[in-house]
């Protein structure tokens, strides 16, 4: 009888070493001073700086990046879509007016292959440098029989911390509060189960396929990563008086502005205020898919929204501009139900 080990059975505890010291190099980069020893313990450890906060309260999130996965898997390229793992989670943690302070992943494959966890882990460890958090741990599970060898998929939990008097909340939205909307680089990591199901079953298209729309590969528009806004956003609570955030993800921009407006208060958006990226027309017109059904699937190029004093909008725009995030007065808050309308027609 062959002798059994756990390499036979799938798993290759080297690999996952070697996956460990080529991603080394590009986790330190994401370093803070906060941060207690280095990558490989059994924890990570994180020293909260009592001399600047006097009230602080941790915020957390956990996110994915979902079937865009399967895009990044088809074309063999897997140093973005840790980007959008990092969207994802530290985008919610800002919206309360928490500062990301470190993140850690959990990334679960078929077969751990060293260079290809390293391109991943490196596409997270550059989204936490853009976000100014620290990489200070995770994890690599090799799940063989149960994925396929070259599938594999990721999750991510942030943690934030806020001065309690700071927290930003429905109860601190004002009627004549304004909504600035910080555009998207696109798709971004929500409703790929659809763009998939509409241009690559339905419509047939290839990953590969210049696309006279987009002006350039198929894939290559799907894989463009997550905007990251948590520094933006920091800078206009820093700058300008800010009553709150919307991070625009599945549910599109009404259903996750709701989220952050009292029960006394509406918002109405203006849509001819912006053009959508032409991703999104590419996704409706092949599909026939419904304007409701777009909007509640798709950020439909609003990635981040910010209500905003009136007196304080000129320095917001200002500020968004020279950090180059394409900004705009998009809508209003005012009396209502809690309810969020969309207006007018895209420009």
């Amino acid at each position: 009888m062959n002798e059994s080990s756990y390499r036979a059975a799938g798993v290759d505890i080297e690999a996952g070493e070697q996956a460990v010291e080529l991603m080394k190099r590009r986790v330190s980069r994401t370093t803070r001073p906060e941060v207690v020893g280095g990558l490989g313990g059994f924890a990570g450890l994180f020293r909260l700086d009592t001399a600047r906060w006097t009230r602080p309260l941790l915020a957390s999130s956990t996110d994915g990046v979902g079937t865009k996965l399967a895009i990044a898997q088809a074309l063999d390229k897997h140093d973005t879509v840790g980007i959008d793992l990092v969207g994802m989670v530290v985008d919610d943690l800002v919206v309360c007016g928490a500062e990301p302070l470190f993140l850690l992943d959990y990334v679960a494959c078929g077969q751990v292959v060293p260079e290809r966890i390293a391109e991943i882990v490196g596409g997270i460890a550059a989204g936490c440098e853009i976000a100014g958090c620290a990489l200070i741990g995770g994890e690599t599970a090799e799940h063989p029989g149960l994925m396929p060898a070259d599938h594999y998929d990721l999750a991510g939990t942030g943690i934030g911390v806020v001065e309690e008097d700071d927290v930003l909340g429905p109860d601190l939205v004002r009627s004549g509060d304004v909504v600035v909307a910080m555009a998207s680089s696109g798709l971004h990591s929500n409703g790929f189960s659809l763009v998939r199901h509409v241009l690559l079953q339905g419509a047939r298209m290839r990953l590969g396929a210049i696309v006279d729309e987009l002006g350039g590969p198929l894939g290559e528009e799907l894989l463009v990563p997550t905007r990251i806004y948590a520094k933006d956003c920091l800078s206009l609570i820093a700058e300008s008086e800010v009553h709150g955030f919307s991070h625009v993800t599945g549910g599109g921009l009404a259903g996750n502005l709701a989220r952050v407006l009292p029960h006394h208060l509406s918002a109405t958006i203006d849509r001819s205020t912006w053009s959508p990226q032409p991703i999104f027309d590419l996704v409706r017109l092949r599909g026939r898919v419904e304007q409701a059904e777009m909007e509640r699937t798709f950020n439909m190029g609003v990635g981040m929204v910010a209500l905003i004093a009136p007196d304080d909008v000129d320095r917001a725009l200002a500020l968004l501009t020279a950090r180059h995030i394409p900004a705009w007065v998009a809508g209003e808050v005012l009396p209502g139900d809690g309810a969020v309308t969309l207006t007018g027609s895209h420009a």
